[in-house]
């Protein structure tokens, strides 16, 4: 690795150091599916956001709330101390698409179908409120 690559990465290490984040790849559902449940909790507090999770209908919810989860025992091991209620809020999340298996399905008159089976990656950064006052 060359010297301006590796100052370069050193400083990515350091501020990755002040982020609290979980990612989830490869979850086999598409991500258009999971958009419509990120989209639900972009922004709310975490509390509120596991509620909304938990009795959301949607499949995709139980993928995320156990990333939210992550998210908030990544912000406690790295502060040394439990999140407090109405402390942390979800500062970003997004969803990216991941790899897609092509398979073939038997169609009339010897043809195939092409069917994509899509999978997604899903990262969710939580910050405390207390954080951006300062």
């Amino acid at each position: 690795m060359g010297a301006r690559k590796k100052i370069a990465a050193e400083k990515i290490k350091e501020a990755r150091k002040t982020l609290y984040f979980a990612k989830l790849k490869g979850v086999p559902s598409s991500p258009r599916k999971m958009r419509y449940v990120v989209d639900m909790i972009r922004g709310m507090e975490v509390n509120q956001a596991l509620g909304v999770l938990r009795f959301s209908k949607k499949a995709a919810a139980a993928d995320v709330e156990k990333l939210l989860r992550s998210a908030i025992a990544n912000w406690e091991v790295k502060n040394d101390r439990k999140a407090e209620d109405g402390e942390l809020y979800i500062s970003k999340v997004f969803v990216d698409e991941g790899v897609t298996m092509k398979r073939m399905r038997p169609a009339p008159q010897g043809r195939g179908y092409r069917i994509r089976k899509r999978s997604n990656h899903v990262t969710l950064f939580v910050d405390a409120k207390t954080n951006d006052e300062k």
